[in-house]
């Protein structure tokens, strides 16, 4: 029985039961930086009420604040680089989870994707992943903490303003909900069509010959002109709502700042006992005003990360997903004599490729199989191999099901030399045994021997 497919969030628990030691780091160097970056407007406040009133700052009350400031920014740097650390970690765990699982898919699952959809997933899904932690959802947490420990300050020094803000801020929260929802959705256009545009460069490559041979060169520039243009629609429709979230956020800054101004200095008795504030009051207020929606900004390109990194996400949960292909357990004896294709049906898509074939190989009989291209032929051989089940019928060698026979077996009994050979890193050695250690190097010269190319 095979075990349960991994996701996403099994990666990044597994990563974070493994790293006990960063992870706690992580939480004290956000904890830290909220609570620092509090304190320095207090202690503002304080050196202009003193100034105000012609009183002598101390020295200590203004190294205090110069020192906040750098306490704040040094946690803020620790922050930064602790996340970095982690996303590396993540995308580390992620590539490996996916490296495990491409070796446990049938071919099958290669058949009906495009070439470029498995690599984008590799790259570009597990990047915007990462990017989910580094500059998304931990440094969300930390700046919802940041707004709303500045709101419990702002309540203590000026009731009046937190008042306000409480009125405006649901308001901001629609507007949010309504450009993360438009977003989400041009971040998926975006991640199918920058699929497809990488599947169409191997495939034009691939192709080159043919295309060339056919003059289909403006046909498939159109091709592609039109999957640049799907991608170019969904990052504009993604641009265009991050362009109107930030003017925005600075509007309302000014607008919040404007008004409790305004108020403070009405003279009206009532007012000024929800807005009344000294001068040193107002200038700590104004920083706090500041500080409460620069991180409500972040939160917005936070967001945009977010809704991109859960489109991967998708993305690469499908992919963990994938049905595996069957194990076969292990066997005492290799498989030896008669190949036999029995009633095989078999296709790559609605049309078969092979129906109701049939054909048997006798044990030391050498067979060539003759035919017009698309007619089969590989198609019989990657059945041999085991690469494809056949969808009716059965393929045996010796009796044995090539489903039942292991992959380490199957190589004992089966050689196959594709017809587009691939080098593999390394020596001449190296692409003969494929570093197989039961491969001598005799049984390699030996090979070349047989093979004709032992004087090359």
């Amino acid at each position: 029985m095979n075990r349960k497919n991994e996701t996403v969030c099994s990666v990044v628990l597994g990563t974070v039961r493994r790293q006990p030691l960063l992870c706690t780091a992580l939480v004290l160097a956000v904890a830290g930086a909220v609570a620092a970056s509090l304190l320095p407007p207090l202690v503002l406040g304080r050196v202009v009420d003193r100034l105000t009133a012609r009183q002598v700052v101390p020295f200590a009350l203004a190294l205090g604040y110069f020192g906040l400031l750098a306490l704040s920014g040094g946690l803020d740097s620790l922050r930064e680089s602790l996340l970095t650390v982690f996303g590396q970690k993540m995308t580390h765990a992620l590539r490996s989870a996916m490296c495990a699982k491409l070796d446990k898919l049938p071919a099958e699952a290669f058949v009906n994707q495009e070439s470029g959809a498995a690599v984008s997933r590799f790259v570009g899904d597990v990047d915007t992943v990462e990017e989910l932690f580094t500059s998304g959802i931990i440094s969300m947490v930390a700046d919802a903490c940041r707004i709303i420990s500045i709101l419990a300050v702002i309540a203590v020094e000026n009731m009046g303003l937190a008042l306000v803000l409480l009125v405006i801020l649901p308001l901001f929260a629609v507007f949010t909900r309504f450009v993360q929802k438009r977003m989400l959705a041009a971040q998926l256009e975006n991640r199918r069509a920058v699929a497809a545009v990488s599947g169409q460069v191997p495939e034009t490559l691939h192709n080159i010959r043919t295309i060339h041979a056919l003059g289909l060169e403006s046909y498939m520039e159109q091709r592609y002109d039109q999957r640049i243009g799907e991608s170019y629609a969904a990052m504009e429709k993604t641009n265009f709502y991050d362009a109107i979230y930030s003017p925005v956020v600075f509007l309302l800054n000014a607008a919040v700042v404007g008004i409790v101004m305004l108020l403070s200095a009405s003279g009206n008795a009532d007012v000024l006992a929800l807005f009344g504030m000294s001068v040193g009051t107002s200038v700590a207020i104004i920083n706090y005003i500041s500080r409460i929606f620069s991180p409500i900004e972040s939160l917005g390109m936070e967001i945009q990360t977010i809704q991109s990194a859960m489109a991967g996400v998708k993305r690469i949960d499908a992919f963990l997903n994938q049905p595996e292909r069957a194990i076969p357990q292990e066997r005492k004896n290799t498989a030896r004599g008669d190949v036999v294709l029995s009633h095989v049906t078999f296709g790559y898509g609605e049309k078969p490729v092979l129906s109701d074939f049939s054909m048997t190989v006798k044990e030391g009989e050498q067979v060539t199989l003759v035919g017009r291209t698309g007619a089969g032929k590989s198609t019989v051989f990657r059945l041999l191999l085991g690469l494809y089940q056949p969808e009716k019928g059965d393929i045996t060698i010796g009796s044995v099901n090539v489903s039942a026979i292991p992959d380490h077996e199957r190589r004992a009994c089966i050689g196959c030399v594709e017809q587009r050979f691939s080098r593999v890193p390394g020596t001449v050695l190296d692409q003969i045994t494929l570093s197989d250690p039961a491969i001598t190097e005799g049984m390699a010269q030996n090979a070349a021997k047989l093979a004709g190319m032992d004087d090359a």
